[in-house]
């Protein structure tokens, strides 16, 4: 680690989250010691901090004073999940519904936030320092699992309307302070792409960040052009928010020439799993307890792949209990090598909205459809909508090597996983905007499972 890197981990960035009431230096201590702690020691740590966060929200949250009460549930009595088990789900539907009395009586410093609302309408939910502070910590955390640490070159490609609207005259000198370049991930145009690699060429960063999308789509325009950028001392690229594929993995391990760790979160549920160098990702489990059910919201076992429940015990002010998020993933039963004893998923397979349904119900991974209009000749960028079981739409943007074959090709390998009598539309369209979020999607359906 270089002297500037030290002084901005050790001494601007903990000033600077002082001055803003944050505790997120103290946190990335307890989570360091606690991280190598046999996993029964850090489940009972888990424990604690529910039922102290159970007791707290059923003291100041209107919603979850009169919830446990009509439930006769005692947090003073919870011992862990199980006993959580009690609670009813928390859905985007009961948080829209109650969004007033979700909110802590003694809360102070609460912002307004929002989802991209990709799959319909927007969740508008409050964030205290408290959750940010957990958020910044595990992340940092998880950037030293790495070697690389805060104060370290950074180029961050990203698309929220929230971040990219904040770079006022301080959040702008911060950024300059820590060595972090911020780049919008709204416009790929082949301008701005050879723009963003000129900047990333001229920075050397040593670590990136961003959707994985958006690194893939530039690392594939960087090698088509025949521009270098395997050489710059990048350590590791860090992607989140979207579905990583194994193909946009290769692209960026391969044009960019560093290991991707993948990182599992949201904007509402906050950074939940991140990958450590064994390519493990670990669970922040500390202060998130992650439960994985199946489409009637009953558990499954280590292995079986369902829905992610998230419990964040670090959102008194605004509070997530038994979040469903739409998301699919596979709880992990092994040990990782690196030494960290935080739990792992093995997989996160995407939103429940990445699968599409065949015409005789049968529940598809994007995955099936995605590979069959991403190896075709002439497609540049693609997009599958399934607007209802009888009808998909695929949205593809092409040069003059996508030709008939390649729409029979789509037309029957689609028939072949979706039903015969599927209608299949393909709309060749000048470009593919991404969501409102800044995130891209391949696969998007509109049919209930």
């Amino acid at each position: 680690m270089g002297l500037y890197t030290r002084l901005c981990s050790g001494v601007l960035f903990p000033l600077h989250e002082k001055l803003k009431s944050h505790t997120s230096v103290q946190s990335l201590h307890e989570l360091e010691r606690s991280q190598y702690l046999p996993l029964e020691q850090i489940l009972a740590i888990q424990a604690q901090r529910l039922r102290s966060f159970l007791i707290d929200i059923g003291t100041h949250v209107p919603y979850f004073r009169q919830q446990f009460k009509e439930l006769r549930f005692d947090p003073a009595t919870c011992r862990g999940v199980e006993d959580l088990k009690r609670l009813p789900f928390m859905t985007k539907p009961v948080i829209r519904e109650n969004a007033e009395i979700l909110r802590a009586d003694d809360a102070t410093g609460l912002m307004r936030f929002n989802t991209g609302g990709s799959s319909g309408e927007p969740l508008i939910f409050y964030v205290g320092k408290e959750r940010k502070s957990h958020d910044i910590a595990a992340k940092w955390r998880a950037t030293r699992w790495w070697g690389v640490d805060i104060g370290d070159p950074e180029v961050v490609l990203w698309g929220s309307p929230i971040e990219l609207g904040a770079q006022d005259r301080v959040r702008a000198v911060r950024d300059r302070i820590l060595r972090t370049t911020l780049l919008p991930a709204f416009e790929m145009s082949d301008d701005k792409v050879r723009d963003m690699l000129a900047t990333i060429h001229s920075l050397r960063p040593r670590m990136l960040f961003g959707y994985p999308s958006a690194f893939a789509h530039i690392a594939e325009k960087a090698r088509s052009w025949g521009i270098p950028m395997n050489d710059l001392g990048i350590k590791v690229a860090f992607v989140t928010s979207e579905m990583l594929y194994d193909h946009q993995k290769k692209s960026i391990t391969e044009v960019f020439g560093c290991p991707v760790a993948n990182g599992y979160g949201s904007r509402d549920a906050g950074f939940i799993a991140h990958q450590c160098s064994h390519g493990s990702l670990h669970l922040s489990a500390e202060d998130i307890i992650v439960e994985i059910i199946d489409s009637e919201g009953r558990p499954v076992e280590a292995g079986t792949a369902g829905e992610i429940v998230v419990t964040h015990t670090a959102t008194r002010g605004f509070p997530f209990v038994r979040y469903r998020t739409g998301d699919v993933a596979v709880m992990g039963s092994q040990v990782c090598g690196c030494g960290v004893k935080l739990p792992v998923l093995s997989q996160v397979q995407g939103r429940t909205t990445d699968f599409v349904v065949a015409a005789d119900g049968t529940v598809i991974h994007a995955l099936a459809l995605i590979y069959t209009v991403r190896d075709l000749p002439g497609v540049q960028r693609f997009k599958i909508v399934q607007h209802s079981i009888e009808r998909t739409e695929v949205l593809v943007v092409v040069d003059e090597r996508f030709r008939e074959p390649e729409r029979q090709r789509i037309r029957r390998d689609f028939a072949a996983r979706l039903g015969g009598g599927v209608q299949v539309d393909i709309s060749e369209v000048p470009e593919i905007p991404p969501e409102k979020s800044g995130k891209s999607r391949y696969v998007v359906s509109h049919v209930k499972r």
